[in-house]
C-alpha cells in the first residue's frame, strides 16, 4: 500500500513546569521538524493514467498551511501554566498564538496532539488517514519522537466533558481552547 510522507519545519517556544529545577522551566525556543505519513484507508489500484493515489500538493496543502499559520512561532504552554492568565489579562490579542497542551508541552505530548490534528476528517479529503507522525528538534543532539496509533491511548486523562472536544480533536485549525474556556488559569 502506498503512503505519502512529508515534513514541515517550524519554530516554537515552550517551558516545562513539572520539574521547577530544570533549565526547561524557563521559556526557551527550538526549531522543530514534524513528519506525517498519510496512508490509504484501503488498497487502491493505480489508474493507468496519472498513477497517483493522491497528488502531494493536495495531500499536504492543509497540513503545511496549519503548521505555517498556527503552529510556527506559537508559545507552547501547559493548560495549568500561569502565563496563560498573564496573556489573558495583559495581552489578550496574543491568546490565539498559545498552543495549549494537557500537562507539559514535551515533544511526546505535542507530537501526539499534532498527530491527532492530522487525523481530522476535513484534512483527509481523500480516503487517507494519518498512519504515523514523527517530530524532532533541530539541535546539536536531536531527539526524535515517532508516534503511530490513536493519540487518545497516550494523552493524559481528561474530564469526560472534554473527551474528544479539545482542540486536537477538532478540524477547526485552532491550537487552544482559550476562547471556549474564559474561566481557565
Amino acid at each position: 500500500m502506498f503512503s505519502l510522507v512529508f515534513t514541515r519545519r517550524y519554530s516554537m517556544a515552550h517551558r516545562l513546569m513539572a520539574d521547577a529545577r530544570s533549565k526547561c522551566a524557563v521559556p526557551h525556543g527550538h526549531n522543530e521538524l514534524v513528519t506525517v505519513k498519510l496512508q490509504a484507508v484501503a488498497a487502491r489500484r493505480l489508474d493507468g493514467v496519472a498513477n497517483m493515489v493522491e497528488p502531494f500538493e493536495i495531500a499536504k496543502a492543509h497540513w503545511h498551511r496549519w503548521i505555517d499559520e498556527q503552529v510556527d512561532h506559537a508559545l507552547q504552554l501547559s493548560d495549568g501554566d500561569p502565563l496563560i492568565g498573564y496573556f489573558r489579562n495583559h495581552e489578550p490579542d496574543r491568546l490565539a498564538r498559545l498552543l495549549v497542551t494537557p500537562g507539559d508541552p514535551t515533544n511526546r505530548n505535542a507530537g501526539s496532539l499534532l498527530h491527532g490534528q492530522a487525523q481530522m476528517p476535513s484534512w483527509q479529503r481523500t480516503a487517507a488517514t494519518c498512519a504515523a507522525s514523527r517530530s524532532w528538534s533541530r539541535k546539536r543532539r536531536p531527539n526524535t519522537v515517532t508516534f503511530a496509533g490513536d493519540p487518545a491511548d497516550v494523552l493524559p486523562e481528561r474530564p469526560a466533558a472534554a473527551n474528544r472536544a479539545d482542540w486536537w480533536w477538532r478540524a477547526d485549525s485552532s491550537i487552544n481552547d482559550l476562547d471556549r474556556d474564559a474561566a481557565g488559569p
